[in-house]
This record gives C-alpha cells, sequence and structure tokens, in this order.
C-alpha cells in the first residue's frame, strides 16, 4: 500500500533529524516541513556540513529504517512539553512553543522515534520499517535564516526527496539531471543572451543583443495579438508619490518591498511596484461616456520590488521586474465578454509556442475565514467570483476552486501551464476588481446621463519578461521556435573562397527581415558548423563550390540528421512562411 506523499516527506524529514541526532548528538533543530517535490530539515550544528556527509546521513537513514522504530504521538499540556525542550535545550523549539502560547494554544503534540523528540502536529506514517529504504535521497545542502529572517540566526538545511519506489526516485533523479542541462542560467551564459554585474547589483539582468531579440519578439508578438481585442498601448512613470498606493492599497501590501526615492528638492517617491494605479489615472485624465467603455489598455514596463538577497536568483526571481500588463475599464454587462477575450488571447498565445495542451485552470478565490486581508465591498466579491465561475463553465475550462489564492483587490482565473520537464508553472491570469475602480473614484456617464463606477478587468498573458524567458529557455533547452532565435540562419562558407557567395545569401536573408550570421571564422569546417550547432542556430547553411554554381544552398536543419541541397530562392521563401505562421 502507497503511503501519502506529504506523510512520507514529513516521515522521512523526521528520521533524517534522528540521523542527525545520531551523528551530532549538540544539534538544535529548527522545523522539517514537507514540501512540494521532497522535504528539508533545518539545523543548528557544531560544524559546517560537506557534501560527503550526506552519504553518511543516508547510511543512518537505512539503519533508522531497517529497525522499523515506530512514530509515538504524544498530546500534554504546553508548559510541560516546553519545559522538556528546555531539558534537552533545544531553544529553537522553545521559541516555536511561545509562538503557539501568543496564539492561545493550551496544548501540543510531539512524536517520538528512536530517542528523537519533535514538536510536531503530525501526521506520520506507523513506522519507519514503511520507508523504502532504496527510494530516498538527500540532495543538497544550504544556509537558511532563522524563521526566514535574514538578522536572525543562519541554520543549515538539508533537502531531501523520498519516493514510494526506486524507480520513481531514479525518474525524478533523471528529471532533474535533464534539468541542470536546462538551467537558464547555464544556457543564458552559453547562449550569451543576458549577465549579471556585481557593480550593477544582484537582481537587475542585462540583456545582450541576442537576449534582447527574444525580448522584443515576444512584446511585438504579444502586443499584436492584443491589439486584434481592442487593446492600446500606455506608457507610465517608473515611480509615483506614496499617495498613489495609498491610495490602491500597495503602500501596506507591499510596505516592505518599496524603493523610495528622495531628491535633493526633498521630492519624496516611489519605484513602482504594479502598474494598474498608474493606469487608473490615464482613465482619469478625462470624462468617460457609456459609449466610450470598453477602454483598454496595454504596457510593457519595468515595476521594481526591494526582495531579500537570499532569494534573488537567475531571472526567476529579480528586483526590477518588467511586466506585460493590460487593463481593461468596462461596464458589469461588458464584464463577461472582456473576460472571454482575455481567455482567448492567452489560449492563442500560448498556443503559438506549444504550451497550451497541457494546462489547468484555478479558480482563485477568497479565504473566506480571513476577509480582512482583501479590500472592496463583500457583496462585490460575491458577484465577481459569480460571474468567473459562471464564465469558467460557459468556457468549459474545468476550473478548480481555490480558496485564499485570490488577488488583494478580487477573484482571478489563474492558467497553470506544465513545461517540457513536467514542472507546474503559473503565469497568465485574469483578474476582476470592483474596489480599485471605487477607491480611485473612476466614473463614467451612464444613458441616463448618471454617473455609475466602471469595473476593472486586470490581465497578464506572459507575466513578467524574466521569469517567461527563463520558462522558454528551460522548456525549449535554448532549441528555440525559429521566430524567436536570435540568430535564424547561420551561413558557413567552406571556405575563404565563398565568402562573397555567403555574403550574397546574407543579405538577401537581411533584406527580408531574416536575422542572419557568418561564420568565416580561420578554423576548419567542422569545427565552425559544431560552434553553430551549440549555439542552437535552427538553420546552419554550408555553402561551397557546388551552391555557387547552382545558386543554391546546403541546409542542416536543427534536430535532424538529413541535410538538403535547395535553391536560394526557395529557401527564403519557405523560412519566410515559417517565421509568419509562428510554428
Amino acid at each position: 500500500m502507497k503511503n501519502d506523499k506529504e506523510t512520507l516527506r514529513h516521515s522521512t524529514a523526521h528520521i533524517l533529524a534522528t540521523a542527525v541526532l545520531e551523528m551530532f548528538p549538540e544539534a538544535k533543530f529548527g522545523i522539517g516541513p514537507a514540501t512540494e517535490d521532497g522535504f528539508y530539515y533545518d539545523f543548528e550544528l557544531p560544524r559546517t556540513l560537506i557534501p560527503e556527509d550526506l552519504e553518511i546521513l543516508e547510511e543512518k537513514m537505512r539503519k533508522i529504517i531497517k529497525e522499523n522504530h515506530p512514530f509515538e504521538k504524544e498530546e500534554a499540556d504546553i508548559d510541560k512539553v516546553k519545559k522538556n525542550f528546555k531539558d534537552l535545550q533545544q531553544n529553537y523549539k522553545i521559541e516555536l512553543i511561545n509562538d503557539l502560547k501568543t496564539e492561545g494554544e493550551k496544548k501540543v503534540s510531539v512524536y517520538k522515534t528512536n530517542g528523537f523528540i519533535d514538536l510536531c502536529r503530525g501526521p506520520h506514517i506507523k513506522s519507519t520499517g514503511k520507508i523504502n529504504p532504496q527510494a530516498f535521497k538527500l540532495t543538497r545542502i544550504s544556509g537558511a535564516y532563522w524563521k526566514s529572517d535574514e538578522n536572525r540566526e543562519q541554520l543549515q538545511r538539508i533537502y531531501g526527496v523520498v519516493f514510494n519506489d526506486e524507480k520513481e526516485l531514479k525518474e525524478y533523479l533523471h528529471k532533474q539531471e535533464e534539468a541542470k542541462k536546462r538551467d537558464h542560467r547555464k544556457l543564458g551564459q552559453e547562449l550569451d543572451l543576458f549577465c549579471f554585474s556585481d557593480l550593477v547589483g544582484p537582481g537587475l539582468p542585462l540583456y545582450t543583443p541576442k537576449g534582447s531579440i527574444i525580448r522584443e519578439e515576444l512584446q511585438k508578438h504579444i502586443e499584436s495579438v492584443c491589439r486584434k481585442y481592442g487593446f492600446e498601448k500606455v506608457y507610465t512613470p517608473h515611480l509615483a508619490k506614496i499617495d498613489l498606493y495609498a491610495i490602491s492599497g500597495h503602500k501596506d501590501k507591499f510596505k516592505d518591498e518599496l524603493f523610495h526615492v528622495t531628491s535633493k528638492h526633498k521630492q519624496n517617491y516611489v519605484m513602482k511596484p504594479v502598474q494598474c494605479p498608474h493606469q487608473t489615472q490615464i482613465y482619469a485624465s478625462r470624462p468617460r461616456s457609456y459609449r466610450d467603455l470598453p477602454i483598454r489598455y496595454m504596457e510593457s514596463e519595468r515595476q521594481y520590488r526591494a526582495e531579500k538577497p537570499g532569494e534573488i536568483g537567475g531571472l526567476n526571481r529579480v528586483i526590477a521586474i518588467t511586466v506585460e500588463d493590460g487593463h481593461s475599464f468596462c461596464r458589469v454587462d461588458q464584464v463577461k465578454d472582456e473576460v472571454k477575450n482575455m481567455i482567448k488571447i492567452i489560449k492563442d498565445f500560448y498556443s503559438s509556442l506549444g504550451l497550451w495542451k497541457n494546462h489547468w485552470v484555478s479558480l482563485s478565490v477568497r479565504d473566506y475565514e480571513h476577509q480582512e486581508k482583501y479590500i472592496g465591498e463583500e457583496k462585490d466579491w460575491d458577484k465577481c467570483e459569480k460571474m468567473l465561475e459562471d464564465i469558467a463553465k460557459e468556457m468549459k475550462l474545468e476550473a478548480k476552486r481555490q480558496e485564499g489564492e485570490a488577488a488583494l483587490y478580487g477573484p482571478k482565473l489563474d492558467f497553470m501551464f506544465r513545461d517540457a520537464m513536467g514542472r507546474e508553472i503559473q503565469i497568465p491570469t485574469v483578474q476582476l476588481d470592483f474596489a480599485t475602480p471605487q477607491r480611485f473614484q473612476l466614473e463614467y456617464t451612464n444613458e441616463k446621463g448618471e454617473k455609475e463606477t466602471p469595473v476593472m478587468v486586470h490581465r497578464a498573458i506572459l507575466g513578467s519578461y524574466e521569469r517567461f524567458m527563463m520558462l522558454l529557455i528551460e522548456h525549449f533547452a535554448g532549441a528555440f521556435p525559429l521566430w524567436l532565435s536570435p540568430v535564424q540562419v547561420s551561413i558557413v562558407p567552406v571556405s575563404e573562397k565563398f565568402r562573397d557567395y555567403a555574403q550574397e545569401i546574407s543579405e538577401k536573408l537581411t533584406k527580408n527581415e531574416i536575422r542572419v550570421n557568418i561564420n568565416d571564422k580561420d578554423e576548419s569546417l567542422g569545427k565552425r558548423i559544431r560552434e553553430e550547432e551549440k549555439q542552437k542556430v535552427p538553420y546552419i547553411l554550408v555553402v561551397g563550390e557546388k551552391e555557387v554554381n547552382d545558386g543554391s544552398v546546403n541546409v542542416r536543419t536543427r534536430g535532424e540528421k538529413e541535410q538538403q541541397e535547395i535553391k536560394t530562392d526557395e529557401f527564403i521563401k519557405n523560412i519566410i512562411k515559417e517565421i509568419a505562421e509562428k510554428k
């Protein structure tokens, strides 16, 4: 019988802690939860761990599993448990117990396993022997601040994974090896797409000419798709007075992540954490009639968040985020069509990248037990949630209701995709918002001459360009579709004698706005071809005497063994068609 994943992972974390206690009797224990794909445990240890320690700990864990120790639960008075942990000199556990006392807890539960005692709600498997000793692995060590507070103690975190059988573990490890090959940081450097500088600062990516091409092509494509649905481009400043975000509610939401900017003239501004408040002011800049609605704005601009240094990494978490953002201001009776159109945009865009087939939809609603976390009236929330639920049913999205996942100002439809590695990532979203227009006193004149408040529909199709580029780099392993490839065609002349012919073809391709490179370095033909293959160029054209005489090119297509000789003009015609179709 298979164990529940979370219970299995949590129980294995306890076995890890038991092994650590055996290896380091003076160890202090932090927390050891199950995670999305495994588990970890935080420790204060007498020395820094090294990779070889993981193998030693694994052997100790296998021994504990083989001995089949029971997981014994005990519920007791909180003060009694606190005294026990004080006797064990486990200061981190005492701090957690004090937190629970503050929350009003009178009793707590502990679990005992082979001499290790842990403060834990459970549940756990019956005994250590229920774990397959060949189906777990300790994967890495890292530092972790206690309670994620950089001003607190830094502990050592041990990560691990566990499965019900050895086959699942092998499949997981294979995927991890494949993920290393696809790591966007590694490929970004190899393909010369982006870089970072200590002088510029962490979390501030610099895009090379090749990386800039990908960003520009993505922006052109998404804007082209959105224009078909009536979106118009706007630009807003990178900063604003704090008053703007106080009204929108973002001042409180992002209070620890705001960049404050002050000039010598004592002008106080904030770098924008979001774009929607700015766009409300474009709407508010002139009187609006019901005939004007819907009004749709789109914008691709930078936003800024003061992320914690330890959480910044690659393009996944940055300080300067370039967000593809859009908002529709509409009447209540127009909401359904607006949301439907935004869903169609998402489908069009992700279908062009081959991602639409691997997705599911979340109907993200509020946390009904903690409605103080949101802005807006309860009746408006009820109306918005019902609207999105009806739209999801009508469009057969099979949306799963997820409580507590709503935005600050309203419910949303989030689209979850799986990349080539099977990893789930949420990027596109459509969000309803009755609250923000009311806060900014936005209005329009209805057909009776009366003032009404519009509804604001937020949408992000590709989200942040940084995170989306990370997804694309890893999904395609750097082998981008032709329309996105920084270099679409590379020409390799057999020798110096054929450079002029290569240049002639290059000019024809450039004239047709095809991105081309000539590799005529003073190196062997084989080495130059391999260089272009490593750069994952979609088409490599090798030209020599035969091609010159025939007015042709020898085409090597990425991922195919067979080479093809074709007339140059026909090749250009074919590639123009392929780019236009965005295959």
